[in-house]
């Protein structure tokens, strides 16, 4: 690993997957100016997907996952979206100037109403890793599904230096 975002992820305890191979018909990314959009990554690391099923508040369902593992999902969403983010500008995480927006998809029952606070997990890690450029305007709503039954899907734009 190089540069300075790099290092924060070393100091922060955390790595880029291995591989990050997309699970359909599109590209992982796309570069227009200085803006990189980045298609949804599902919360899979290394080829498994560690969470999977609905997130649910802590003891309302006896099947699903927990607010906290939904934040840690959320977490290696963005992981994965940091892997294609490196791809795309050539191997420096450094040029990214700002996370411009972020999505979040929660896999989760009617009635869900903690979609914002899973998401929080990506959005946490990019203000860590970029400060107050980290900080972006995100949405974050509830599914009723997503692809290999991931827990959240999580995708981005980032603006690049000129």
């Amino acid at each position: 690993m190089g540069g300075r975002i790099e290092a924060r992820l070393l100091e922060l305890g955390m790595a880029l997957p291995e591989r990050c191979t997309p699970r359909g018909n599109f590209l992982p990314y796309r570069i227009e100016g200085n803006l990189v959009f980045l298609a949804g990554q599902i919360c899979e690391w290394n080829g498994s997907v560690p969470y999977s099923g609905p997130v649910i508040m802590d003891g309302a369902a006896d099947t699903g996952i927990s607010l906290d593992a939904g934040r840690k999902a959320a977490e290696i969403c963005a992981l994965n979206l940091l892997f294609h983010l490196r791809d795309a500008c050539g191997g420096q995480l450094d040029r990214v100037a700002r996370v411009v927006r972020v999505g979040g998809f929660v896999n989760c029952l009617s009635g869900f109403s903690q979609s914002p606070a899973v998401i929080n997990g990506a959005s946490d890690l990019f203000i860590a890793l970029w400060g107050e450029n980290g900080r972006h305007a995100r949405t974050a709503v509830g599914v009723a599904g997503l692809p290999a039954n991931a827990s959240v899907e999580v995708d981005a734009i980032m603006a690049l230096d000129d």
